[in-house]
């Protein structure tokens, strides 16, 4: 068998928004170029704003030596200064013109032509792909820290809360929670770990715009039954809830969608949430996000919110 030359692999990490591990992962490794918007679209504004600077000092300094070949064709500049050729570039480039520098060469006038060229692309590009990363929705949901299983109507529930950070609507928010398996071995001999949704109380919201308690009742059908869901059974079996949140941004009607991510440390038995919804004097319901994340034992009248 001939053996195909390796890939560079590189190591790649998976946080969750507390910047938690999640896990690591072992990917092949691909030049951004294979998915250039993509990356450009999903680049942090540092970075972006970064490579356009980088982008747009090598365009410069490569049109200055296209200059710098062709002799003295730059009207007023000093014969073999880079830096005015440079600044021609820049001129050119952005489509200024002063008029100190102006080509007074053939040779000149075609590089002109060409950078002058490159130069309308290269904003345009640059304006849309700006553009475009403004224009993307995007959701500023806030997750409770922890999961809680609390009892609930009789039933032992596990239980998570997500506020809108906004103050405007998502409107027809849709939750989907799902459960990371213990490893299993088929009988085929294959290891794997399954993924498997699990029920909710209330899985769609009509409106969010403050919070919104998710709440799944460890019952029969639940996973959190089969393999357990005291302290010491969690720590052993190990579930992953992921959550995945979808709406619509009234603003802009555009989708939206957020994600989290709990680990087995972050879920705790037998406690509530704080209660954060209280009413005032006049009969006015007021969120205190202040307490969004606390827990207290049971009884002490939580789980607001």
């Amino acid at each position: 068998m001939i053996n195909k030359p390796q890939k560079k692999r590189i190591l790649k990490q998976l946080r969750k928004k507390t910047g938690k591990v999640n896990f690591i992962q072992l990917i092949e490794h691909y030049p951004h170029w294979s998915d250039l918007y993509h990356g450009l679209l999903s680049m942090d504004w540092v970075q972006f704003f970064g490579l356009i600077f980088i982008l747009y000092l090598i365009a410069n300094i490569l049109f200055a030596f296209a200059y710098l070949v062709g002799g003295n064709g730059i009207a007023n500049a000093q014969p073999g200064s880079f830096a005015d050729a440079f600044f021609f570039s820049v001129q050119t480039l952005t489509t200024i013109g002063y008029g100190a520098f102006y080509p007074t060469t053939l040779y000149t006038h075609i590089i002109v032509t060409i950078e002058a060229l490159f130069g309308l692309l290269g904003f345009a590009v640059a304006t849309g792909l700006l553009f475009a990363r403004f224009s993307k929705p995007t959701a500023r949901v806030l997750f409770s820290e922890v999961a809680v299983i609390t009892p609930y109507n009789g039933v032992p529930t596990l239980m998570f809360r997500m506020a809108n950070q906004r103050s405007h609507w998502i409107v027809e928010a849709q939750v989907r929670v799902s459960v990371l398996l213990p490893q299993e071995i088929t009988p085929e001999g294959h290891s794997l770990r399954r993924i498997v949704d699990i029920n909710l109380v209330r899985s769609e919201n009509p409106f969010l715009v403050l919070s919104w308690m998710i709440m799944h009742p460890i019952d029969e059908h639940s996973p959190f039954y089969h393999y357990g869901f005291t302290p010491e059974k969690i720590q052993e079996w190990q579930p992953e809830v992921i959550i995945s949140l979808t709406g619509l941004d009234e603003t802009v009607s555009q989708s939206i969608h957020s994600r989290y991510w709990y680990h087995p440390e972050d879920i705790r038995c037998n406690v509530a949430f704080v209660n954060v919804v209280s009413m005032d004097k006049k009969g006015t319901r007021c969120i205190d996000y202040t307490h969004f994340h606390d827990v207290e034992p049971l009884g002490n009248g939580g789980m607001g919110g």
